[in-house]
């Protein structure tokens, strides 16, 4: 599995290749699933760019890209989109179309009663787990763990040449993570290392414009879809070499 992460917290000032509308988005999602991503993650935008959890915000933007695909779309709960834990938690609450996952990052305040909110309406959790954060550690003794849909094992170190020991120091401290999958992805210039090291592993993985601009050539993206094609390839590679 590939998901592809659209945009995440980046904006305008990034290229005019990351999605920000509903349309944008949809558009961007249906190319990255014709070259073969089978998962979409998600940070819906007000119209000044930022990140939203409204649900005036969430709903046209689900609606947009399930009128072009037919793969699970997930979306953020990220603390940077409401800081307040309770206000947070009445957002997710109150929405109206439910996404198909959720990630919750659970070295965030209020990140267990996210997730029990989550699994209240039916929607599937992606368990973030950050390197360099003691998330691993508060999931092992999370009453919720076994019923998370996957653990997003996240490795924040951007060097190319720390980043596949510090995504491997991350797998060892999460253990037999209540036995749920693990997606394992890195992000700038951890990115391409930790895609090669998910698929020596057989673990899922992880692509987007959220994660890298650029192609492991050095070379920037054009678009979410050939950062999937060129993932495949090197996810394909790597196992192939495993």
């Amino acid at each position: 599995m590939v998901q592809v992460c659209l945009n995440g917290p980046r904006g305008s000032t990034d290229g005019a290749m990351v999605p920000l509308t509903p349309q944008e988005m949809a558009e961007s999602a249906a190319q990255a699933v014709a070259s073969g991503a089978t998962d979409i993650h998600i940070h819906p935008k007000t119209p000044c760019g930022h990140d939203s959890l409204s649900p005036r915000v969430l709903a046209p933007t689900l609606e947009a890209i399930r009128a072009r695909v037919r793969v699970p779309v997930g979306v953020t709960t990220g603390a940077w989109a409401e800081p307040d834990p309770a206000a947070r938690l009445a957002r997710v609450r109150s929405w109206s179309v439910l996404p198909d996952h959720a990630s919750v990052n659970w070295h965030e305040e209020g990140a267990e009663e996210i997730a029990a909110a989550l699994l209240d309406l039916g929607v599937g959790v992606e368990a973030g787990i950050w390197s360099g954060t003691d998330a691993a550690a508060r999931f092992a003794h999370s009453p919720l763990g076994p019923r998370v849909l996957r653990v997003l094992a996240e490795v924040t170190d951007t060097s190319a040449d720390t980043a596949e020991a510090t995504a491997r120091a991350l797998l060892a401290d999460l253990g037999p993570a209540h036995g749920r999958p693990v997606l394992l992805h890195g992000e700038d210039g951890g990115a391409w290392p930790v895609l090669r090291l998910a698929g020596r592993l057989g673990l899922a993985a992880r692509i987007g414009l959220e994660d890298t601009l650029l192609l492991p050539d050095g070379e920037r993206a054009s678009s979410n879809a050939q950062l999937v094609a060129e993932a495949l390839s090197q996810y394909g590679c790597a196992q192939r070499s495993s």
